[in-house]
């Protein structure tokens, strides 16, 4: 598969720890779980998810200080950020990014100022 391409779907706790490896770099498992908000959880545990990313394809591993592995993310959050969108649209707006759009309008969660600016950066765009 081709690097930054999403492999699989990932569960939260992979998301957790990718949003981890794509705000920091690469991180050894110990540095992965310091950057965890408390109450954090056991290395172990975030070995394992760690493993099951490395066999997913979402992260590689090299040998760093004393044997112990860094860990990089390889896929990239743009690609995991758009396929989870399309998801979304296609499980709750029959595939309409409209109907996105038009949910957060409704519900307030995007302003009239902020949909004109988003007509001037699709409009600039195609220029």
């Amino acid at each position: 598969m081709k690097a930054g391409r999403p492999k699989s779907l990932l569960t939260k706790k992979e998301e957790e720890i990718m949003q981890i490896l794509w705000d920091n770099g690469p991180l050894y498992v110990r540095q992965i779980v310091e950057k965890y908000p408390e109450p954090k959880p056991h290395r172990n545990s975030v070995a394992t998810i760690i493993l099951i990313l490395e066999q997913k394809g979402h992260v590689s591993r090299e040998s760093g200080e004393g044997g112990v592995f860094l860990y990089r993310a390889v896929t990239q959050r743009d690609s995991v950020r758009k396929t989870r969108l399309g998801e979304f649209a296609a499980n709750f707006f029959k595939g309409s990014y409209l109907g996105i759009v038009s949910e957060l309008v409704k519900d307030e969660k995007i302003s009239v100022d902020e949909l004109k600016e988003l007509i001037d950066m699709i409009e600039s765009g195609n220029k």
